[in-house]
């Protein structure tokens, strides 16, 4: 009954906020405030503030909060345990190998550390002199292309 009254009133001082706004020559802002304002009227009409206030008042839903809050919690931390350990079950397994993927070949597995064996065909992709710490030649013709 309260949550009723409550809603009446708020619905009604939006209202004449609106014709107020509406008489300042403010149509558009007038019309989006009378549509706030109609909000809490329509919600009593519905009845989902009845709803909500036996909601807010019954010892019971709060349990139910506090039981789906629990399962979320659940969820979210194993979902958090699961991405610290790099997957799921079945993904762990085909990365090492197991029935569900192809086992990899060893030398694929581990980056090679030593000296670049890629062919390079002109003078722009060559190491310069001054070692290989130096080598901005692909950045340069970038530039070069670009006009800069």
């Amino acid at each position: 009954m309260i949550a009723e009254t409550v809603c009446s009133a708020v619905s009604a001082a939006g209202l004449g906020i609106a014709v107020v706004t509406a008489y300042r020559k403010r149509f558009l802002s007038a019309a989006r405030i009378a549509a706030y304002s109609l909000v809490p009227v329509g919600l009593v009409m519905t009845g989902v503030v009845g709803w909500v206030s036996d909601t807010a008042f019954s010892p019971v839903a709060w349990v139910g909060f506090g039981v789906l809050g629990a399962a979320w919690l659940l969820f979210a931390s194993t979902r958090a345990v699961e991405r610290r350990r790099g997957g799921t079950r079945a993904g762990r397994r085909a990365a090492r190998g197991g029935e569900t993927g192809a086992a990899v070949a060893p030398t694929a597995s581990a980056p090679s550390l030593g000296p670049g064996t890629r062919q390079t065909t002109g003078s722009a992709t060559a190491p310069r002199a001054g070692g290989a710490t130096e080598d901005f030649s692909d950045i340069e013709a970038i530039l070069k292309k670009h006009g800069i």
